[in-house]
């Protein structure tokens, strides 16, 4: 199984599309994921009453997904509520939505204001397995772990916009805590760990990339580089992974 990692840096408005296209075109992957609100930008604020798309208005990705698996964030507009969702693509149909869960209304982060919360972790079949697909802060919280474990999914997929804060000597603290909990799932749920995180800036605020992949066994398989726009594509070593199974079914 390939995977695409496309680290990309969103403009703040709804002309994503095209650059989403270009990306699927010229990949060669199985499956290629996008970040968190990949076509709409992060800060919308107000702004999400314009820009958030009806799902009529991604077709084109409907179309692209006869040959690519695809997963991608947007704001998603259902009847009058608008969510921060994740969308998974597949053979000509969309085959999963994942409403972000837990949403973050702190600090810099307002998306309770202007975003629906969705219900729960929903798991979902693929060529490739048992399926999960999480939204950023969704993966912050010990029930969200334990409901993951719970289901031992093949493949998490973890989109994300984490913008860059607490630098310290020994490089950046949210990054470091970010793999550590992106590691612990992975171990806890014997499953490949997909995150994608996206690069850039939005009113000052940077996003900091190093999208990365996680083996069921904890370890860093693949990373990007932090900062820098970057799509790669990496080929997951289902040996490993079913082999991890055992060890978790063995401990049971």
């Amino acid at each position: 199984m390939k995977v695409a990692l496309a680290q990309v840096s969103p403009k703040l408005n709804r002309s994503n599309v095209d650059m989403h296209l270009q990306e699927i075109k010229s990949c060669e992957a199985d499956v290629i994921v996008f970040p968190e609100l990949s076509l709409s930008g992060y800060m919308l604020q107000d702004k999400v009453y314009e820009d958030a798309f009806s799902l009529e208005e991604l077709d084109s990705f409907v179309q692209a997904s006869h040959s690519i698996d695809i997963v991608l964030g947007c704001a998603l507009q259902e009847g009058h509520r608008i969510f921060n969702a994740g969308l998974y693509f597949s053979k000509g149909e969309i085959k999963h939505i994942h409403h972000k869960v837990h949403l973050p209304n702190y600090g810099m982060f307002e998306e309770a204001r202007y975003y629906f919360k969705g219900e729960k972790i929903e798991f979902f079949e693929t060529h490739y397995g048992n399926t999960a697909l999480v939204v950023c802060e969704d993966l912050w919280r010990g029930e969200s772990i334990a409901e993951l474990s719970s289901q031992k999914p093949e493949i998490i997929y973890v989109i994300a916009n984490s913008p860059a804060r607490d630098f310290q000597e020994e490089g950046l603290l949210i990054k470091d805590q970010w793999t550590s909990i992106l590691k612990t799932t992975a171990l806890l749920c014997g499953a490949y760990v997909i995150f994608v995180n996206r690069v850039g800036f939005e009113d000052g605020i940077g996003f900091w990339g190093s999208s990365m992949i996680i083996t069921p066994s904890g370890e860093i398989e693949a990373e990007l580089k932090a900062y820098e726009v970057e799509t790669k594509t990496f080929t997951l070593n289902k040996q490993l992974h079913f082999a991890q199974k055992q060890i978790i079914k063995s401990d049971i």
